[in-house]
């Protein structure tokens, strides 16, 4: 048994409550500001329609063993989200659930060796390809909660809050750390010499909703270093570049993902 079966379980179900919130946006609503600077909801339907697809072109890569890109490169990315993101609600619909059909069918069609094939994102590091599910959940998650259309991240399914905790602590950036720790009260845990400044306390969910810039911290409790009294001065979550996938990865399908809870 690996995590795969239930990956697959986590994208389907994500992919269902995506598709029921874009069934209520109308041609109006797909115009308007996401939560993204400088991108509308079209824009954010857009870029996970066609993630679906550069993921689908990574798994190629891992079955044909021919090295496939996700995307040609960044500026042919960044084009076909702006010439998508101006259709009308139906059309965003109809791509969003072709699109998806085609991820589930390479993900049913890949043979088992090749999840341990290495493929590479537009950023590294490489890594093997079981964890383009991982990724696409995570695109689904945030990113819907981006459309702000009602999804939040106390929407968020319990499995996917630890996971991508813990994949956020295993990229962190040392250097540039705006915390000295994060103290975690449900479940309880904590991670300290992260770097300079406070010590910030929160939920899982609330943490990492921070961390990822889908909330502004309202949740999120701050101590600095001397003070026994909690302050209120949140800094900014620290500087992400993009998390394509933490370094180390096992190369075969864990039986679970991570194999430790954060």
């Amino acid at each position: 048994m690996s995590v795969l079966p239930s990956l697959r379980a986590e994208i389907a179900a994500a992919t269902d409550r995506l598709m029921a919130t874009a069934a209520h946006l109308d041609d109006a609503d797909v115009t308007a500001p996401s939560g993204l600077p400088g991108w509308s909801r079209g824009h954010v339907l857009t870029h996970l329609a066609r993630n679906a697809d550069g993921l689908v072109n990574l798994l190629r890569w891992a079955r044909t063993g021919i090295e496939t890109p996700q995307y040609p490169d960044p500026a042919a990315r960044a084009a076909e989200i702006e010439e998508g993101a101006a259709r009308r609600a139906a059309e965003h619909r109809a791509d969003l659930e072709l699109s998806a059909a085609r991820l589930a069918t390479a993900i049913d069609e890949l043979p088992q060796p090749a999840w341990s094939a290495m493929v590479r994102a537009l950023r590294p590091p490489p890594h093997p390809a079981w964890y383009v599910l991982v990724r696409r959940v995570r695109e689904l998650e945030l990113h819907h909660v981006d459309l702000r259309a009602g999804y939040t991240p106390d929407d968020w399914p319990e499995a996917f809050v630890l996971r991508e905790l813990h994949d956020c602590l295993a990229c962190w950036p040392y250097g540039r750390s705006t915390v000295g720790a994060i103290v975690l009260e449900e479940p309880a845990r904590e991670w300290r010499q992260l770097g300079e400044g406070p010590v910030v306390r929160g939920t899982a969910r609330d943490v990492l909703a921070w961390l990822t810039g889908r909330s502004a911290g309202q949740r999120i409790r701050v101590v600095y270093e001397g003070q026994r009294a909690e302050g209120d001065r949140l800094p900014s979550p620290p500087p992400w570049l993009t998390m394509p996938a933490p370094a180390n990865l096992p190369t075969a399908p864990p039986d679970t993902y991570p194999e430790e809870s954060p």
